[in-house]
């Protein structure tokens, strides 16, 4: 199966199919995707895109960015949910050097677990929904709080942290695209050290400290988010695939 799917336009639209789960069991393909900003699709970037017949689209950014950039374009059958999850705004002065690049982006993914609680639950509650595959969700690069999203689901169907983590740093592949194409618009704006960078370390950072805070991802999820038990059985029963299978 293909994990990325080729854009013009996009540059971090994959599937998150294939990972094995501790109960022998794998992650469906062609269930669940994340990307980058669905507001590029257009012209065969769109016809690729309706050929994958994506039946929901959870859209993590702020209004403002949908507003600068536009949502993924409407077509029948399809169902857009508009989950804004981050709360407090990037402060990038904020960012010291000597802490690094990996440590600033786990700290804004806690800052989402705190904050994004209503619309996390929310997104997750429509993953676990079978009907509703299947399911893209995305932000600006598909990256950060789209990451966050991925994590926990990743985590509570039973996928071990190395593959949440290496999942997490194949946006790094897109990372040159992001940046040319960010030059390309703002040719006189300074970028800043850590645009388009998925290091592994920050996503590793970020589980430690979700668990250190909650004794588990699922106890957060749960008594966080208050995921009903019965949703992390839906979410398992349609994401997993039967042992020995491809799905």
């Amino acid at each position: 199966m293909i994990r990325h799917i080729e854009f013009a336009n996009l540059f971090n639209f994959r599937d998150i199919g294939g990972y094995a789960a501790h109960d022998g069991r794998t992650v469906r393909w062609q269930r669940l995707y994340r990307a980058d900003s669905l507001g590029w699709l257009a012209g065969d970037d769109l016809r690729i895109f309706r050929e994958l017949r994506v039946r929901t689209v959870i859209d993590l950014r702020h209004a403002s960015e949908i507003e600068k950039v536009g949502r993924v374009p409407d077509a029948e059958g399809q169902n857009y949910h508009h989950l804004p999850i981050e709360g407090r705004r990037w402060d990038i002065t904020a960012y010291k050097e000597e802490s690094g690049v990996a440590r600033f982006f786990a700290d804004r993914y806690l800052e989402v677990t705190e904050d994004g609680v209503d619309n996390l639950r929310t997104a997750l509650e429509t993953i676990a929904r079978a009907d509703n595959a299947p399911v893209v969700i995305h932000c600006a690069a598909g990256k950060d709080r789209t990451g966050v999203l991925a994590a926990l689901v990743l985590s509570l169907v039973g996928v071990g942290e190395d593959d949440i983590v290496a999942d997490y740093a194949l946006t790094g592949l897109a990372t040159e695209q992001f940046i040319s194409s960010w030059r390309t618009r703002h040719p006189e704006a300074r970028m800043w050290a850590g645009f388009g960078l998925a290091p592994a370390e920050a996503m590793r950072l970020f589980l430690g400290d979700l668990t250190a805070r909650h004794g588990s991802i699922e106890t957060y999820v749960t008594q966080v988010l208050n995921i009903s038990p019965a949703t992390i059985s839906d979410l398992r029963g349609h994401l997993l695939t039967e042992p020995g299978s491809e799905g």
